[in-house]
């Protein structure tokens, strides 16, 4: 059996409690944190492995609300500014790969994770592989298959195709690992289909996530134009009806939104919309560094927040942003609405694990969480130690720790 673990560091950022000053965490042999509090008075039993970071600061494992880890390796040129033709160009990518390149991308993707601070995700994807690799490394994460089918007259096979795809992906969900599922976004899924996916998911007791209210070609195809229309008008598919609706209203009105579905993106969003959110007590993956790269807009966070919506961090794909660092996207968090850093490092830990129901569980720093935790080189000294955390890139990172 593993030993009990004790580290202990110049700073430790429970997250849920103030900092502590030369503190110290007591894990025990299953994982679980058994203490947290200054050096001096957390337990030090005669068998436990100590770590002593005089230098670091010791946080909660970072929680990562939106990954597509099966691109990994696929980053290159920054996203073009035709959003419509980006998804073209994913589409082709992944289509030269196998099931194996897949599954190797998925591994290459959650060790670079770990190696980064992350040791929870939230991913979406079709290829099944991040679920595999997620039960192999023994981690933790929802892993959400994607469907799709634009055309109406598509709903019955694509619904059938994703209920056999979970059945067989089970197997992988145990432990810390989770299923859910993704009717990917307006552009490739049918009212029907959304509707179809909804109840099923609801009557199985599974999370969904779905892109919405990401991107003008989303808002102007739910209007019957631009390049998303034009396209499907091309391959005879109907356009979304009736039109006019909002993507969040779109997605209320085929009975998709809930507490239990994951709105990634969230970008052009006006009042109603947020009113709409807040009262079906959807929690949001928010990702900044993806809305620039491909000019989306800023997603309205502050306004979020205020709403009472629950909201964590997500760095989107490699071909969206290169490498996936959390804390920079943490950093743009705290830029475009104004907060500090204490709020913006909850936001990839503890806000980012009731985004997806799991606060119980990591988040946080507290006896009977999972003992998640990563240490990070302490940095420039006389500013605060959550500043210090906000200010630090991957490459800071010393040791990363999965419960």
């Amino acid at each position: 059996m593993t030993a009990a673990r004790r580290l202990a560091a110049r700073w430790v950022l429970p997250v849920a409690a103030p900092a502590i000053e030369h503190g110290a965490v007591l894990i025990s042999a299953e994982g679980r944190i058994l203490a947290v509090g200054s050096d001096s008075q957390v337990p030090r039993p005669p068998d436990v492995r100590a770590e002593q970071h005089a230098d670091g600061i010791l946080i909660p494992g970072l929680v990562n609300t939106h990954t597509h880890l099966e691109l990994t390796g696929l980053d290159g040129p920054p996203p073009e500014s035709d959003f419509a033709a980006w998804i073209r160009r994913v589409r082709t990518r992944k289509a030269e790969r196998s099931a194996d390149q897949f599954l190797e991308a998925a591994r290459t993707g959650l060790a670079s994770c770990y190696a980064a601070g992350v040791t929870t995700i939230a991913d979406t994807g079709d290829s099944g592989s991040v679920i595999q690799a997620l039960a192999e490394a023994g981690g933790s994460g929802i892993a959400y298959q994607e469907v799709f089918g634009p055309h109406p007259a598509q709903c019955a096979e694509s619904l059938a195709g994703l209920q056999a795809r979970v059945t067989e992906l089970c197997r992988f969900a145990a432990g810390r690992v989770g299923i859910g599922v993704s009717p990917h976004a307006p552009y490739t899924v049918s009212g029907p289909l959304y509707r179809a996916v909804g109840r099923w998911a609801r009557a199985e007791r599974l999370p969904m996530a779905v892109h919405v209210a990401e991107s003008a070609a989303e808002m102007e195809l739910l209007a019957g134009s631009g390049a998303f229309a034009d396209a499907w008008e091309r391959r005879q598919i109907p356009l979304p009806s009736p039109p006019g609706r909002s993507p969040v209203q779109w997605l209320g009105d085929h009975e998709v939104l809930g507490p239990a579905t994951l709105c990634i993106h969230v970008v052009r969003a006006a009042e109603a919309d947020m009113t709409l959110l807040a009262a079906e007590e959807c929690p949001i993956a928010h990702c900044p560094r993806s809305n620039a790269a491909h000019r989306h807009g800023d997603a309205p966070l502050d306004a979020l927040l205020n709403a009472g919506l629950r909201v964590g961090l997500g760095t989107d794909s490699v071909m969206s942003v290169g490498e996936l660092d959390l804390l920079a996207e943490a950093r743009a968090a705290q830029a475009l609405a104004g907060l500090t850093a204490e709020r913006a490092l909850a936001l990839c830990t503890l806000e980012g694990a009731r985004a997806l129901g799991l606060e119980a569980e990591t988040g946080s720093l507290e006896p009977g969480k999972w003992g998640d935790c990563v240490v990070i080189r302490a940095g420039v000294e006389g500013a605060k130690p959550a500043e210090r955390v906000l200010a630090s890139s991957p490459r800071d990172v010393r040791t990363t720790i999965l419960g």
